[in-house]
């Protein structure tokens, strides 16, 4: 149908309002803003609490609970935190609103109170009885002392027998200390036994010692337990005219350095020769002794032996013959490794004889 000249346009307006629903409201934002802040107040707390002092926190809590609530502050100063901050030194709280207990004057009773109290005791009277136990001694020990009236016998009698209960006791401390050292020789005695009946057992059983037995000699000395290695005619131990050691003689020592570990006794080394004087310039039985005593001090340390046990390593020359009657004998040259006692009382033995030898 064709419209008419003049009718009105119709219009129509749409309006479109959103809403405040889902996540595109703001209500979030204030939820995170009290989240924030809650959290920077946590921080902030953790922060104080590491950054003050236990005396610090303590007048922070004094001040914002103060202990005496009609006060109008705990500080005593009308100032927060007593006037002090955190870096300040010394103590944060204020003990103005404690309780303080002081000492006043004695309560003044008064008549409403029990008259019962104010009754006094009648005194009750002593009497003197029979002394007892305790007082009996006490009396005789007076009576006994230097100056008291009957006490003077008494009082050197006291005093001799005091006397003679000191000497007792000074003997008996030293018959103690007699027999520690008499019980420490006779145990290092024993040891030293021991230890040379296990020499001459090793040095019979192993071949490449048994044929030397014989020039072996082990014994027990006031000085300590003595081998000496000795030269035979055509079985020396040495070179002639030098300190160097055989195969047989590097044997033995080594055997000496097994006996030397069981024992902790400190060593001593004598080298001996003959009288047969040396053929060398600028040299005598004086430095070939010493030499070969060095010599076998060289052999035991390498063989285990500490340097530190070896006490003295001498050259007696000719000086200490082994056999008296022929100087020149080939058993005047020899090697003496001694281990001295530890003990201050050495016991004397006798005489070495043909069984103290190794056979």
């Amino acid at each position: 149908m064709a419209r008419k000249k003049g009718d009105g346009v119709t219009i129509v307006v749409k309006k479109y309002e959103e809403g405040g629903g889902g996540h595109h409201g703001g209500a979030w934002k204030v939820a995170y803003a009290d989240f924030v802040t809650a959290m920077m107040a946590f921080f902030l707390l953790m922060w104080l609490l590491n950054a003050t002092t236990e005396e610090q926190r303590r007048g922070l809590a004094d001040y914002f609970a103060p202990s005496n609530a009609l006060s109008s502050g705990s500080s005593g100063m009308g100032q927060p935190f007593g006037g002090t901050t955190m870096n300040s030194v010394g103590q944060m709280a204020r003990d103005a609103g404690a309780i303080r207990a002081e000492r006043g004057h004695n309560p003044t009773r008064l008549d409403i109170e029990d008259e019962s109290d104010e009754l006094e005791q009648p005194p009750t009277s002593s009497r003197q009885g029979p002394p007892g136990e305790a007082e009996e001694a006490q009396r005789t020990v007076a009576m006994a002392q230097p100056g008291q009236p009957g006490g003077g016998r008494q009082g050197a009698g006291r005093d001799q027998g005091a006397a003679q209960a000191a000497a007792r006791d000074s003997d008996a401390a030293r018959l103690t200390d007699m027999a520690l050292r008499a019980e420490l020789a006779r145990r290092e005695q024993a040891a030293m036994e021991q230890a040379a009946d296990q020499l001459r057992e090793e040095i019979r059983q192993n071949p490449a010692t048994a044929e030397m037995a014989q020039q072996v000699s082990v014994e027990i000395t006031p000085e300590g337990l003595r081998i000496q290695l000795i030269d035979a005619d055509g079985q020396a131990m040495f070179t002639s005219g030098s300190a160097q050691p055989n195969d047989r003689t590097r044997a033995l020592i080594r055997a000496v350095a097994l006996a030397a570990a069981r024992l902790p006794n400190p060593i001593q080394i004598t080298g001996h020769t003959d009288s047969v004087p040396f053929r060398g310039e600028g040299r005598s039985n004086w430095e070939l002794s010493a030499e070969r005593a060095n010599a076998a001090r060289r052999l035991l340390t390498e063989a285990g032996v500490a340097d530190q046990r070896f006490r003295a390593v001498t050259g007696a020359a000719d000086r200490d013959l082994h056999i008296p009657d022929n100087p020149q004998a080939a058993g005047n040259r020899r090697v003496a490794i001694t281990m001295l006692r530890l003990s201050d009382a050495p016991r004397a033995t006798p005489a070495p004889t043909a069984g103290d030898r190794a056979r």
